[in-house]
This record gives C-alpha cells, structure tokens and sequence, in this order.
C-alpha cells in the first residue's frame, strides 16, 4: 500500500496522534468553498456540464445494475441525479455546497425530474439515509481526507444494500490529484486539488466489496451526450448478498 496506512487500525491511531477534531479542518466551512467554486456558471469546468458520467451510462446499458433506490453523492449541479431519474430510479442526492443544490433544483424543474435533494453532510445525522440499490459518487471520494475513508466505508455499510452497487470516479495516480502518502497530507494547509489513487490502492480500500470492474474512465468528446475524462478511474463495486 502505497500511502503507508495497511489497516483501519493504522488510520485510527493517526487520528489519535493528530487530535482528531483538528484533523478535520478541511471540511468545516467546505460548503461555502464550493459555493464559490460554483457561483460562476459558465467556467470552463468539465463537469458543469449537464451530461451523465459515461460510465454510468454503460453499466445501465450493459445491465450491470437496474432501476431501484438510488442515492447521488455529493451531487453537484445534478447531472447524475436526473439521469438516474430518467432512467427509473428514485433518486435521492446530496450535496454541501447550497449554490450546487440550487442549480440542481433548477435543472431537475427545466428537465421536470423528480429527485429529492439534500444539501448538507452525508455523512452526518439527518442526512438521506438507505438502503439504497445504488450508491453514485462521481468524485466526491478523493476530495476525502484519508481518515475519512472510515466514515466512507461505514457509510456504505449502513445504507449500501445487500447486493447493491457502488459506482465510483475518482482521480487517477499519474494523471490528476496529489500522491502524498496519507500522513503528509497532516502536515498540509488542504488536500492539494484532491488525493489520487491507484487500482491497488482503490481494491485495497474496497477489500469488503466485490469488483465488477475498474478501468479508466473514456475520453469523451465535446458533443457526446455523456462525460468522460481519462484522468479519472471508473468503478463498480458491489456489496456481497451476505456476509460470509
């Protein structure tokens, strides 16, 4: 393991060592940094886009996964959201940031989707809770402190259903984000744009899941009506019907 935490236990005792309250730091106020990241709406950012992650988009086509409750982590301006909607789901989706949830709104009335959206932490009390079918985060994971991969995988136990389905984007290692080793980024002033990972490192972390698939996301271009950029993994995961 590249990043030099091998066990839960390991991340713990880090916590333990850096005063935990503390090591939170860069998620208090993190909402109103994302509001400011979406309060100009025609940047050049990739995923402002009003487009489904291509990947998202395959594995329904593929039918690797199939209508049911579906959850949209840290959902931004809801281009996932009202694509799941569109295809069957009952959508809930979440997000911190009030300006992202806005936009989201607006688009789910142009589009006339029905998604229920919450803006807040997910992984706080009162958030959306499960089970769900399906559980997409489409890069909310690797803007995740590496001590929150706790909470992160107890969040997936608690409301990923038996069976159900994991799909991931995350930044890929040589390609976009910070390869720091997760103890350095404690010494850090904010996570650097983001953590990146590698294929290891992304099984090791989903050990508890089973993998479907895990592959580059596709380069899509400018008129496809799905997006995909290749510096990020795609992942599909799925929680085991019981736990042997």
């Amino acid at each position: 393991m590249d990043r030099n935490i091998r066990s839960v236990d390991d991340v713990l005792r880090l916590m333990d060592s850096l005063f935990a309250p503390e090591a939170d730091r860069w998620t208090q106020g993190a909402g109103a940094w994302w509001d400011d990241f979406y309060a100009d709406r025609s940047k050049p950012v990739p995923f402002f886009v009003a487009k489904p992650d291509e990947n998202l988009v395959s594995c329904l086509d593929r039918d690797l996964i199939g209508p049911g409750r579906a959850l949209d982590l840290g959902c931004g301006p809801g281009r996932n959201a009202l694509f799941l909607a569109s295809r069957g789901f009952d959508v809930d989706a979440v997000d911190l940031s009030p300006g992202a949830i806005a936009w989201a709104r607006e688009r789910a009335v142009e589009a006339g989707a029905d998604v229920r959206f919450h803006c807040g932490d997910a992984f706080a009390e009162g958030a959306p809770t499960g089970p769900y079918d399906l559980i997409h985060d489409s890069g909310c994971f690797h803007h995740l402190p590496p001590h929150r991969r706790v909470s992160y995988l107890g969040f997936l136990e608690r409301n990923l259903a038996p069976g159900g389905h994991l799909t991931l984007s995350c930044f890929a290692s040589g390609a976009m984000g910070s390869e720091l080793p997760d103890a350095a980024f404690y010494g850090e002033a904010g996570l650097l744009g983001g953590l990146a990972y590698t294929p290891e490192e992304l099984r090791w972390i989903f050990a508890g899941l089973e993998e479907v698939e895990l592959r580059r996301m596709r380069d899509e271009p400018a008129d496809s009506p799905s997006f995909g950029e290749d510096f990020l993994w795609t992942a599909l995961f799925r929680k085991p019907d019981r736990i042997s």
